[in-house]
């Protein structure tokens, strides 16, 4: 069973990027990004040795803090309210 359906994304795309067609928001990019992630940590809690995926996890955590770094610059209240959103920083 798929962990982010068709479904799911378009949710992430409504709720982030204001519409389900706006699939290109930088948010929406982000909040997708990390359910993966999040997903992909539990995969290897119980895969210690998935040498492959943990490798695809550093490039997607990669990506993310790129993405939230081009956000952070460009526009900063909207990076402090996502980061609230998904729980990112602590």
């Amino acid at each position: 069973m798929p962990y982010l359906t068709s479904a799911k994304k378009t949710a992430y795309f409504t709720e982030y990027g204001g519409s389900d067609k706006n699939t290109g928001s930088i948010e929406a990019q982000i909040a997708v990004l990390t359910e993966k992630i999040n997903h992909i940590s539990d995969h290897l809690k119980n895969n210690k040795k998935d040498f492959n995926t943990q490798r695809g996890l550093m490039l997607m955590v990669g990506k993310r803090k790129s993405l939230l770094a081009y956000l952070n610059k460009r526009n900063l209240k909207s990076y402090r309210s996502l980061i609230e959103k998904l729980g990112l920083r602590k």
